[in-house]
């Protein structure tokens, strides 16, 4: 049985612990050591880390670092979609405000109200056209298949998906992705 991920494209400090708590909801385990800002680690070193969490599904965190062009965040994304060990449920693809970006449509996104929309948002969680903007996101235009939910600043959003509030906005978006993998 292939281990399942979930991926989410931001890894600084408050991401992890919005995704920590929004994990600990979802019964899922966050990749400890993806987090950083950039990712900490690369290649099979994370796909090492990610086979050897805890749980039948996982979420593990990419960054760029605020990088426009294809930095270590989107290699690893790469990595993660492309290994044949893994089942990848999906992408939290976020937004930031990366100049010089093409970014990617997402499927649907989740507001800063933890409500689902069929557009883009912003770093605010705030509906935003069509295209999701992002610094580590680009490169999931070459994989159309792998399905995609936008989502603003993790654990932000102008408090609006704060930690002490359970990270409403993260819980619905990683609920999201989880739904795909379970029966109905």
């Amino acid at each position: 049985m292939k281990k399942q991920v979930i991926v989410v494209t931001d890894g600084d400090r408050t991401a992890y612990q919005a995704i920590a708590e929004a994990s600990r909801h979802l019964g899922l385990s966050p990749v400890v050591a993806s987090r950083g800002n950039p990712t900490p680690i690369q290649g099979r070193a994370l796909i090492h880390a990610i086979l050897k969490t805890e749980g039948n599904t996982v979420v593990a965190m990419v960054d760029d670092s605020g990088d426009a062009g294809r930095g270590p965040g989107e290699r690893d994304l790469v990595t993660i979609l492309e290994d044949d060990q893994l089942e990848v449920l999906g992408v939290v693809a976020v937004a930031a405000n990366t100049q010089g970006v093409k970014g990617v449509v997402p499927d649907r996104s989740v507001s800063h109200h933890a409500e689902m929309v069929s557009r883009a948002v912003d770093k605010e969680g705030y509906t935003k056209g069509h295209v999701l903007r992002g610094d580590t996101v680009d490169v999931l235009r070459q994989y159309p298949q792998v399905t995609v939910v936008g989502l603003g600043d993790p654990g932000k959003m102008g408090g609006d998906d704060a930690v002490e509030r359970g990270a409403p906005a993260t819980l619905r978006a990683l609920k999201t992705l989880l739904a795909k993998a379970t029966p109905v």
